[in-house]
């Protein structure tokens, strides 16, 4: 790394990626410091700086007695093995050591005592509950939320719309098909050993959300621009099947935003303030990208200045805003998306936010990584 790089990543303070340490003694705290940065997106760890970014310099015995201390951590204290590389720099006439540890390959890392340490905003934490051990998991595609057992058995499949859906997609019909029910959705990795999975359980299940009702809306309406109110002009909670959710709460938005007369005749119902598609897009975004290992429904909000998506789950993986913005994505839910596309106005291009901003630019969006939430926020009265 230049001086230039690393007084400017100094200067920006720890964050996610970026740690910074006086001295390190022990190979078990050094260890868990790898963990959270393998079982992240990786980072540095700066050697010689404290914790304000200002430069406290090493001797040449700490080097020494570093280097040996972080190959034994890296190779004997992180289970698996990871591969890590250090820099001994000199600025300001103080000497530093830079440990860089790259995304891991084979998540999850462990440290001592089977810990798993995951990075945050202010450090690192013990990856602790089953949510956030199913993230890491997840980040490693070793696992999927979409085809775990939904604890539907197949005989609650909403079998005319499924038929429906059949003969739709593949131009045949299911009652012509050899094979029995529960082999057709096995080979559509819809099912397994006579169990709807998630994804089929929410696409194809007669009502899903009595067996899973945390996967739904709650939409709510306000008559001004917080959630700090009395009284709220509608509030629903928006079950059923996939595509019947995403009718309802299309609609709910559109009820409650304005209808705009322009050039038309008094007789014509108007067109929506915020194009439809921009709806359209975001919403269907929501329901096939957000985290199915998080218990908690997408909630949509209806205020006076703007209406808020709120989707349980980061953007996964590497993933920004900026990335998203430029059309980048990121299947967390493979499987759901395959078939969403049939249902929902869905193309799996990565295009749906491009779209939905060249429509209508006044949308921003949030990475909450710590809140584990992603949040869309359309601006209204923005002309």
């Amino acid at each position: 790394m230049e001086h230039v790089e690393i007084l400017t990543l100094l200067s920006q303070g720890e964050n996610r990626s970026t740690r910074f340490k006086k001295n390190v003694f022990n190979g078990d705290a050094l260890a868990c410091e790898i963990v959270a940065f393998s079982n992240g997106e990786g980072g540095r760890l700066f050697i010689g700086v404290d914790s304000d970014g200002t430069l406290v310099g090493l001797s040449r015995d700490d080097i020494q007695r570093l280097n040996p201390l972080i190959a034994g951590a890296a190779d004997s204290l992180v289970f698996p093995p990871v591969s890590v590389t250090t820099q001994v720099t000199i600025i300001e006439e103080r000497r530093i050591l830079i440990l860089e540890v790259p995304e891991g390959s084979n998540k999850p890392y462990q440290g001592k005592n089977g810990v798993f340490w995951v990075t945050s905003s202010c450090g690192k934490r013990k990856a602790a509950t089953r949510e956030a051990l199913q993230s890491i998991f997840q980040a490693s595609g070793k696992i999927r939320a979409d085809v775990t057992p939904s604890g539907l058995p197949i005989s609650d499949l909403d079998l005319p719309y499924f038929s429906q859906f059949f003969e739709r997609r593949y131009a045949q019909k299911l009652a012509d098909q050899s094979l029995p029910l529960d082999q057709v959705l096995h080979n559509m990795n819809l099912a397994h050993d006579g169990e709807l999975n998630l994804a089929g359980a929410l696409l194809f299940g007669r009502n899903p959300s009595i067996w899973l009702p945390s996967f739904i809306v709650k939409a709510s309406a306000f008559p001004g621009t917080t959630l700090a109110v009395d009284s709220y002009i509608d509030s629903r909670n928006i079950e059923g099947k996939m595509g019947d959710i995403f009718g309802q709460t299309m609609s709910f938005i559109l009820t409650h935003i304005f209808q705009v007369q322009g050039e038309q005749t008094v007789n014509t119902v108007g067109i929506p303030e915020i194009p439809r598609i921009v709806f359209e897009e975001l919403v269907t975004n929501a329901l096939i990208h957000r985290d199915y290992f998080i218990s908690a429904p997408i909630r949509v909000f209806v205020f006076s200045d703007r209406i808020e998506i709120i989707s349980p789950g980061h953007l996964p993986n590497n993933l920004t805003v900026e990335n998203i913005k430029a059309g980048n994505s990121n299947a967390r839910n493979p499987v759901l998306a395959s078939f969403a596309h049939h249902i929902l106005p869905y193309r799996g291009y990565g295009s749906g936010i491009v779209r939905a901003l060249e429509l209508y630019p006044s949308i921003d969006f949030i990475d909450d990584r710590d809140g584990n939430l992603f949040t869309c926020i359309i601006r209204r009265g923005v002309a």
